[in-house]
């Protein structure tokens, strides 16, 4: 890998993850008006297994607890979750930003469970980003659908739950850990779904293509294109290099928020969300210094 920065084809891969990622915020809220959340996400891992399924490597010994508990974190109810927040929302803008905050409670948990130290700065920076949370939670259209902020926040703990427990996995690339990944979450949803969405297949069958299609760029594009594009990314460059570059995909929902689903955030939002990327900004570039990895969350 390359000790320079970033610049060249490789800014423009970064641009190539940061629009597909923030395209899919507003192909599935979309998409989510058709099919409901659980059955949503259920749709897009059983499109993203059929795609990978064959390219899959099985674990190392001894670790196919820790593969499923990564699965169900991040398959299951981080995606889960999240696209059910999205459903919620009134916005694009308040998802978008509030689950970035898996990274410093990313932070907190790598403190707690592997005992990775970190100094004042990057204590700031989490604090500042829990603070701009709480400020972005005043802003009325969040405010109208609070339960979607509650549960953007705990899906991006089990993100930064999935993100800790994947740093103990070893000899799996990327692609055996999203096949599997979709794989083990695919019967959990698909149960999910039938508990709390009795008549999601309903919905399932008289979707359009916008609901379709919603789940299939999903999968294909900010599952398959977007990480395999990191994954190239990472192999020239520090993953802690790349990862700051990414925060340009919850600024790229915003303004396609403001494009094309009517959302005009308040200063709340605007103050609030500049303090969460500010402080996840500031955590990411203390692990570039550190040279510490720091795995991005896929956006959505």
């Amino acid at each position: 890998m390359t000790p320079r920065g970033l610049r060249g084809r490789d800014l423009l891969l970064v641009a190539v993850i940061c629009v597909v990622w923030a395209g899919n915020f507003l192909t599935s809220a979309f998409a989510l008006r058709e099919i409901p959340p659980f059955l949503f996400t259920a749709v897009r891992l059983a499109i993203l297994a059929l795609a990978l399924g064959a390219f899959v490597k099985p674990p190392q010994n001894g670790q196919w607890p820790l593969l499923v508990a990564v699965a169900l974190c991040n398959g299951v109810l981080h995606f889960g979750l999240s696209f059910w927040a999205l459903h919620l929302a009134g916005d694009l803008a308040s998802p978008a930003i509030v689950m970035q905050s898996y990274v410093p409670m990313a932070a907190l948990l790598a403190w707690w469970w592997l005992g990775e130290r970190f100094g004042w700065r990057t204590g700031i920076a989490i604090a500042l980003s829990f603070g701009g949370v709480l400020v972005l939670g005043f802003d009325p259209i969040v405010l109208d659908a609070p339960a979607s902020l509650v549960l953007m926040l705990v899906s991006a703990l089990f993100l930064a739950i999935g993100t800790v427990l994947m740093r103990r996995l070893s000899g799996m690339n990327m692609v055996s850990q999203q096949g599997w990944t979709a794989i083990l979450g695919l019967l959990p949803l698909l149960a999910l779904s039938a508990i709390f969405e009795p008549h999601g297949f309903e919905a399932l069958r008289d979707a359009s293509w916008i609901g379709w299609g919603g789940a299939a760029y999903a999968a294909l594009f900010a599952s398959l294109l977007g990480h395999g594009l990191y994954y190239v990314l990472v192999q020239r460059h520090p993953v802690a290099q790349v990862t700051p570059w990414l925060l340009l995909a919850p600024v790229g929902a915003v303004l396609l928020g403001m494009a094309f689903w009517g959302d005009r955030p308040g200063p709340q939002l605007w103050i609030g969300g500049a303090m969460v990327l500010g402080g996840v900004l500031i955590i990411a570039l203390r692990a570039l210094a550190k040279q510490r990895p720091l795995p991005p969350g896929e956006a959505l």
